[in-house]
C-alpha cells in the first residue's frame, strides 16, 4: 500500500480563539497527513522552517495567522522549499490576498494538495521578510500599545481604544526616500507588497506581489483629519482620492528616516523600533508558495455566484 506523504507542520498549540481550537481539532482529525510540530515562540517556527528548508523538503504547512505565516516565511526565505497555508488567524489577510479559502479549513488543504506553486515578491524591512506589508510609526505604535490581555476582553475594540490614545501623542515626523529619488515627509508610513490591509480593506489599489515593488502610502497628517480621510479612502477603494493627507507611492526600495526611534511591523507583528527603516527585496527577493490558480471564495459566496449566474440564464425556446 502506498502511503500519502505527510508535509511537515508548524503551528502555535496555544491558540485560544474559537478558530485556533477549530483548527487544532482540524489537524488532529487529519494527523495522519501531517507531521505536526508545535512551536512556543515565532522564533521557534523560523528556526524550524530553515531547518526543513535546509533538508530540502518540498512544502512546509504554516496553520495560524499571519504572524505565524511570517515567522515560517522568515524561515523559508531564499529557499526553493514552498510555503502551504492554512489559515487559522483572526484576519488572514495573506491567504484572502491569494484567494485561499480562509474560512474554511479542508478546502484551503484541497488548494495544499492541488500543489500549484506561485512565486510572489518577498520584501524586507532592516533585514526583517515580510509577504503582505508592513508599517512604519501609527499602526505599530497602536499594535506596540494593544496588550494580549486587552485583546483577550475586549476584541477587535482594543485596537481602537489603542488607537484613540496614539491619535492624541504627537506624531513623529518621518521622510521618505525611495531609491528612483521620490520624496515626500509625513507622519506614518504603510508599505504593500499585496492589495489588502487589514483583512480585507484594499487599501493598495495598484498594488500587484509579482511586479518587485512596493506601494508605499504616506500619511502626511496625525489627528483625526488621517482618520476621516483613511476611513473614505478604504470606502471608496482609493486612498489617494481620498484628500490631501495621503500621498501614495510605487518603488522598488525606500528608506524612511524618523525624527526619533519609533515601532515598526511587519505583517501585524512588532518588529522593533528605529529611526531609519531600508525597505528593498534584493535578497531573498522571492517567496514560493501554494495557490489557487484562481481566488477562491466561501461556499456561501459561490452559492450566491451560482444563482446569480442561474437567474440569468434563459432556455433557448423551440420552434414548433
Amino acid at each position: 500500500m502506498i502511503r500519502a506523504r505527510r508535509y511537515p507542520l508548524i503551528f502555535n498549540p496555544k491558540a485560544r480563539s474559537q478558530k485556533g481550537q477549530r483548527a487544532l481539532r482540524f489537524l488532529m482529525d487529519h494527523a495522519t497527513r501531517f507531521a505536526l510540530h508545535a512551536t512556543s515562540s515565532a522564533e521557534e517556527a523560523r528556526e524550524l522552517a530553515s531547518l526543513f528548508a535546509r533538508n530540502g523538503e518540498p512544502v512546509v504547512i504554516a496553520a495560524g495567522g499571519d504572524g505565524t505565516l511570517n515567522a515560517v516565511v522568515q524561515g523559508l526565505a531564499g529557499s526553493e522549499t514552498a510555503l502551504g497555508v492554512l489559515p487559522a488567524g483572526t484576519m488572514n489577510v495573506f491567504a484572502r490576498e491569494l484567494g485561499i479559502p480562509f474560512d474554511n479549513l479542508p478546502r484551503a488543504f484541497e488548494v495544499i494538495e492541488a500543489g500549484l506553486v506561485k512565486e510572489i515578491d518577498l520584501f524586507e524591512a532592516n533585514g526583517i521578510p515580510f509577504m503582505q506589508m508592513a508599517g512604519v510609526g501609527f499602526d505599530a505604535m497602536v499594535i506596540e500599545e494593544t496588550t494580549w490581555e486587552s485583546k483577550k476582553m475586549l476584541g477587535p475594540l482594543a485596537y481602537l481604544l489603542s488607537a484613540v490614545k496614539v491619535l492624541g501623542e504627537s506624531p513623529p515626523r518621518m521622510q521618505v526616500v525611495c531609491g528612483d529619488g521620490q520624496h515626500e515627509e509625513g507622519v506614518a508610513v504603510l508599505a504593500g507588497n499585496g492589495s489588502l490591509y487589514g483583512g480585507q480593506f484594499k487599501l493598495f489599489h495598484k498594488a500587484d506581489n509579482r511586479d518587485s515593488m512596493l506601494d508605499v502610502l504616506v500619511f502626511k497628517e496625525a489627528g483625526y483629519k488621517l482618520v476621516l480621510d483613511s476611513l473614505r479612502g478604504i470606502a471608496t477603494g482609493n486612498l489617494e482620492a481620498a484628500g490631501s493627507t495621503v500621498s501614495y507611492l510605487q518603488a522598488h526600495s525606500l528608506t524612511v528616516t524618523a525624527d526619533r526611534e519609533v515601532p515598526v511591523q511587519v505583517d501585524g507583528e512588532l518588529a522593533g523600533r528605529w529611526q531609519e527603516v531600508k525597505f528593498g527585496n534584493e535578497d531573498p527577493g522571492r517567496l514560493r508558495v501554494i495557490a489557487p490558480e484562481e481566488p477562491i471564495g466561501s461556499r456561501f459566496v459561490e452559492a450566491v455566484k451560482a444563482m446569480v449566474s442561474w437567474t440569468k440564464w434563459k432556455p433557448v425556446e423551440q420552434k414548433v
